[in-house]
């Protein structure tokens, strides 16, 4: 009797082991086809290169969006947008010896240069409306604007400054386009998981100023597609950490760190050459031969000073069987950048069936 329980209890252990064995090769199995439907992006770039503002436009796109508490949310960092601008600009006029042309506008400098934080659901306080609108319209201000690009002045403020008295009103509630313009500096990695068609993306956002850089190497490994954002108006700008450097002149030496390193040599590397809008607004009024004594085109050709700048980063990799693919975007216009993520999934798919045939 003892004997046969034995057996009976021994027969059970081996059942339960062998169905404990299919359990854990069916979940192998459920991963490993999960992750083959799975494409790992990383965002790379300089500092304002405009990580963060794709990272925002595919949850726009592929996502459910921005939600009302969220847009409640970068209503305060709109606000601290604008209110730390005009305290960079204020500081940059004492480097450059710049006064105010209306003495009366003195009087909402003490204001602008608190630290004001608001609650989320704080409305934007009235008393800045009338400091903020008599600022911009003082020459001095302006002049001060028009040499950002010697003291790292964020590119979104003449787009808040076209509609401001809409951020001020009781039930302002931050737009799509708002929140792309909207900056808030990346720090440490934020993922973002988005569905294209039979793929699952994960994008990884990183912080793209030099003190942030150090983190990016816990994100290499396993990255099937590599997405570094240059802006090219930057060409004639400054760091925000660093006043004697030149964003493009940073770019490049980072690019070409990147796309040489061991970590992406089985890497899709993807060249997004953004802020193309911004790029042929300043072109006119802003030599690239002055930064880039190498440039002889014509200085007010669009075209052709934007070709000079990709070809500059394509000619930085050492890997001839390397292919760079490369696209002029405005990542805040959603149209145009999910036209340009259409041909990145196309080239995606692409590289997957080809990887599969070989």
């Amino acid at each position: 009797m003892f004997k046969m329980c034995f057996g009976s209890s021994g027969d059970d252990d081996q059942k339960k082991g062998l169905a404990r064995t299919r359990e854990i090769d069916g979940m192998i199995r459920r991963d490993e086809k999960k992750k083959s439907n799975e494409v790992k992006l990383l965002l790379l770039g300089a500092g304002e290169s405009g990580k963060s503002t794709v990272l925002k436009q595919m949850k726009l796109i592929y996502a459910s969006g921005f939600s009302k508490s969220e847009r409640e949310d970068w209503r305060a960092i709109i606000f601290s947008n604008i209110n730390n601008a005009y305290k960079v600009i204020l500081e940059a006029m004492e480097e450059l010896e710049i006064g105010l042309a209306e003495p009366s506008n003195e009087q909402y400098v003490a204001l602008v240069v608190l630290d004001r934080d608001l609650g989320s659901k704080e409305t934007l306080p009235a008393e800045y409306l009338i400091a903020f609108k008599n600022l911009w319209t003082d020459a001095g201000i302006q002049n001060a604007i028009e040499k950002g690009n010697e003291f790292a002045l964020h590119d979104n403020l003449t787009y808040f400054f076209s509609d401001i008295d809409r951020l001020f009103a009781k039930d302002y509630i931050p737009t799509d386009q708002d929140v792309l313009r909207s900056r808030l500096r990346t720090t440490g990695i934020t993922e973002t998981i988005f569905e294209l068609g039979s793929l699952t993306y994960r994008m990884f956002d990183v912080g793209g100023q030099r003190s942030e850089r150090k983190k990016w190497i816990h994100c290499f490994e396993g990255v099937n597609c590599l997405l570094f954002l240059v802006a090219i108006s930057g060409y004639d700008q400054c760091l925000v950490e660093d006043k004697d450097a030149n964003q493009m002149q940073e770019a490049l030496m980072l690019f070409e760190s990147i796309v040489n390193s061991q970590w992406f040599a089985r890497s899709a590397i993807i060249l997004f050459l953004n802020k193309i809008d911004l790029f042929k607004e300043k072109l006119p009024g802003s030599a690239i031969s002055r930064y880039f004594p190498d440039y002889t085109g014509d200085p007010t050709d669009n075209r052709l000073a934007s070709k000079f700048f990709e070809t500059k980063f394509r000619g930085l990799n050492r890997n001839p069987n390397k292919d760079i693919y490369s696209h002029f975007t405005n990542a805040t216009d959603t149209n145009l950048l999910k036209i340009t993520m259409t041909s990145v999934q196309d080239m995606i798919i692409q590289r997957n069936l080809h990887q599969l045939i070989l």
